[in-house]
């Protein structure tokens, strides 16, 4: 039984994205909404044996009732399915108050974006926060230099960012460190200018053998997404991917009168194709990151 406990149990990040990036693949963080999301991204990460991160943006987090319930349901889900593969449980884009309630709910890894701050401030706030993450055994990412697009009401124009800053970071004892690199949340525009290859190799040089994540992974040709894992990105955030191939899926069905026919109507058979095109965007990701077989 303690055995049975222990394979269920969520991870920090921080040993997954080491060996990431000792291995110059990646780990996908792939955000969840609800039950769907999860039990979607859980299943196929068991079929591929790879290891994965659930993020939890404040916002979503706030739609399932609060952290605990996100605690309750992964925790659950993981001992139902018997996911074996290592599974962080893991607060994206998160206020200082808001890092402080996902360590009193039980996550196992947290992401404080200070990088709306001025840099001492980051650095002040993002020191007192790795104290806290780590006397409870749980992982911390940090970011200096806003991603682009908007996340929860904050709104970054992508710039690029300085890498002394992310030394200064990186020292303060984070495990893993977000930096704009041109990135942005969301749809990536057609005037988009690619990422700075320039600037990652920059804040590699200075940061050593720490994990790099690259946010807005949604929308980025894949010979850039092996580009940045070969300089150091070990966690590729994926969230719009998801949310657009399930609602196409979903569309699809009831504009075909799927849910006129029969039960077609119920959650269950209405909510498949969506919970299935979610599946097929995880198993894709985790293929061209290459962490398929890694767990």
């Amino acid at each position: 039984m303690k055995e049975l406990e222990e394979m269920n149990m969520l991870v920090s990040a921080t040993e997954m994205l080491q060996k990431a990036k000792a291995g110059h693949y990646a780990v996908g963080q792939f955000n969840i909404n609800n039950l769907e999301w999860t039990k979607a991204i859980l299943t196929t990460a068991q079929e591929l044996n790879s290891p994965v991160i659930l993020g939890v943006s404040e916002g979503a987090g706030k739609y399932m009732t609060g952290y605990k319930t996100v605690v309750g349901m992964v925790n659950g889900m993981m001992e139902e399915l018997g996911i074996t593969v290592p599974v962080a449980l893991h607060l994206d884009h998160g206020s200082y108050e808001g890092c402080l309630k996902c360590v009193e709910a039980g996550f196992s890894s947290i992401m404080f974006d200070g990088s709306h701050y001025p840099i001492d401030e980051n650095v002040e706030k993002t020191k007192e926060l790795v104290k806290i993450a780590h006397e409870h055994g749980m992982s911390i990412e940090a970011e200096v230099g806003s991603i682009g697009g908007e996340e929860d009401g904050v709104i970054g124009k992508g710039e690029c960012a300085d890498p002394e800053e992310c030394k200064m970071v990186a020292d303060l004892g984070i495990d893993f460190l977000a930096a704009g690199i041109g990135n942005i949340h969301g749809k990536y525009p057609a005037n988009w200018e690619g990422l700075s290859f320039e600037t990652l190799d920059a804040i590699q040089q200075r940061t050593g053998i720490m994990p790099l994540v690259l946010h807005g992974g949604t929308g980025i040709p894949d010979d850039m997404i092996k580009k940045a894992i070969s300089l150091g990105v070990a966690k590729i955030n994926v969230n719009t991917e998801c949310q657009l191939s399930f609602a196409d899926a979903t569309r699809k069905y009831i504009e075909a009168g799927k849910d006129l026919e029969g039960k077609g109507f119920d959650p269950r058979k209405l909510l498949k194709p969506g919970t299935d095109a979610i599946m097929a965007t995880v198993k894709e990701k985790m293929e061209l990151f290459g962490s398929v077989g890694k767990a």
